[in-house]
């Protein structure tokens, strides 16, 4: 097993180059307006390592919304906030057996979340997180999450009222169902930060900020609370596909549908891409091929 520091730069750049010719197996997805309107052939890459070596690739000006890419963290935030026992009580840690947004998933759950990495899991949380309303709870996470990383991230309003005027059914009857069963208190306060909080956005080099958070060891953040969310992210994080990519890459990741991939290398750093061309799964073709090819070139996989 090699370093992630030890990739060669004219290496890194062959890998981008290949990888971003998988961008045509994909599509950017439609459902939200603002998020349509992204070019499939954009792709950047951000490599953020422990010992403070960087790398940085391609369209690194690109500005994007982390939509489901936030997940670890608000579950990271929420650790910190409240404790394993409390929040591990709220959702499950199980992989989903269907895709992300399933209701069907939830009812046979009898509303109990399968894990903090699908949408239902999510809300669940996103009705707890601290503050007097939705852009209160989003502003105090946003704050945490710069202060901690050292990164940029806003909040979107243009990619939020986006969001707003075309807000997913799906989700409203998650949150209903959820409220039904007695897991979250308030439908509208938990759908609208959940909103709020995926169109937290940034540049690749923020992201990779955030996943070094993760990746490395620090006094910031409690350890146990890193494991968690690493390991939910290795099983949970690509949705049903995670089970796949644990074998073919080995990297706890994160995926959402803006483009937006996130690989931490424990102990090493992390690896942050954008990519909005998505798989039938809804994650990032060439990010995830880019991802793929440096984790076998390095033999980064946890499990080397």
């Amino acid at each position: 097993m090699r370093k992630l520091e030890d990739i060669n730069i004219n290496n890194l750049s062959l890998l981008v180059q290949q990888a971003n010719t998988k961008a045509a197996q994909g599509s950017v997805i439609q459902r939200i307006p603002l998020l349509a309107v992204a070019n499939p052939n954009w792709f950047t890459v951000h490599i953020c390592c422990h010992s403070e070596i960087n790398y940085s690739l391609g369209d690194n000006a690109c500005k994007f919304p982390l939509m489901s890419v936030i997940k670890p963290f608000s579950l990271l935030y929420l650790l910190e906030h409240l404790g394993a026992e409390k929040v591990l009580g709220l959702v499950g840690v199980e992989p989903s057996l269907m895709p992300f947004n399933s209701l069907e998933q939830l009812m046979m759950d009898k509303g109990h979340p399968r894990n903090s990495m699908i949408n239902s899991g999510a809300i669940t949380l996103a009705d707890k997180l601290p503050g007097k309303n939705g852009s209160h709870r989003t502003q105090l996470f946003c704050q945490w999450l710069n202060k901690l990383a050292s990164s940029q991230l806003y909040i979107d309003v243009e990619m939020l009222t986006s969001v707003r005027d075309t807000r997913s059914q799906v989700n409203v009857a998650i949150a209903q169902y959820l409220h039904q069963t007695g897991h979250i208190e308030n439908i509208e306060l938990s759908l609208d930060t959940y909103e709020q909080i995926c169109c937290i956005s940034g540049q690749v080099e923020d992201l990779a900020q955030l996943g070094k958070l993760l990746a490395c060891e620090s006094s910031l953040i409690n350890s146990q609370h890193r494991r968690i969310v690493n390991a939910l992210m290795l099983t949970c994080g690509l949705y049903e596909a995670s089970s796949l990519y644990a074998v073919k890459i080995g990297l706890p990741m994160k995926s959402g549908i803006s483009g937006a991939l996130l690989a931490t290398v424990p102990n090493q750093g992390a690896i942050a891409c954008y990519s909005p061309a998505l798989d039938s799964t809804g994650n990032p073709v060439a990010g995830l091929a880019f991802i793929e090819a440096l984790s076998q070139t390095l033999q980064l996989s946890i499990f080397s």
